[in-house]
C-alpha cells in the first residue's frame, strides 16, 4: 500500500521560510518522480515542483522557481520543498504526489499561510 505522509508547513511572514516533508512509503522510493503541488482557495491544484528518483532533474514552476527548492533522501525514503522569499500569493494547501502503476498517490495536505 502506498502512503505519502506530510509534514511541516503553518503560519509565515512574507518573506520568511519554510520546508516541508514527505515521507513514502510502499514503493520503491528511489524510482520514482515525486511532485509537490498546491490548490489555493477558489483555484485549481497546480503544480509547482518535481524531481527524478535520482535528483538529476528538478523542475519548476514559474511561479516558484528561485524561491523554492525540491529534494529528496532515497535512504529515508524523503521529499522536502524548502520555500524560501515566500510571499502572501503562496499561500495554499501543499501536497506531495507521485504515480505508481499509472494511479496518482497524494499526501493529506499541509496548509501554508503567509501573512503578517
Amino acid at each position: 500500500q502506498v502512503r505519502l505522509v506530510q509534514s511541516g508547513g503553518g503560519l509565515v511572514q512574507p518573506g520568511g521560510s519554510l520546508r516541508l516533508s514527505c515521507a513514502a512509503s510502499g514503493i520503491n522510493f528511489r524510482l520514482y518522480v515525486m511532485d509537490w503541488y498546491r490548490q489555493a482557495p477558489e483555484k485549481q491544484r497546480e503544480l509547482i515542483a518535481s524531481i527524478s528518483g535520482d535528483s538529476a532533474v528538478r523542475n519548476y514552476s514559474d511561479s516558484v522557481k528561485g524561491r523554492f527548492t525540491i529534494s529528496r533522501n532515497n535512504i529515508r525514503n524523503l521529499v522536502f520543498l524548502q520555500m524560501d522569499s515566500l510571499k502572501p500569493e503562496d499561500t495554499a494547501v501543499y501536497y506531495c504526489h507521485t504515480r505508481f502503476r499509472a494511479r496518482p498517490y497524494w499526501g493529506q495536505g499541509t496548509q501554508v499561510t503567509v501573512s503578517q
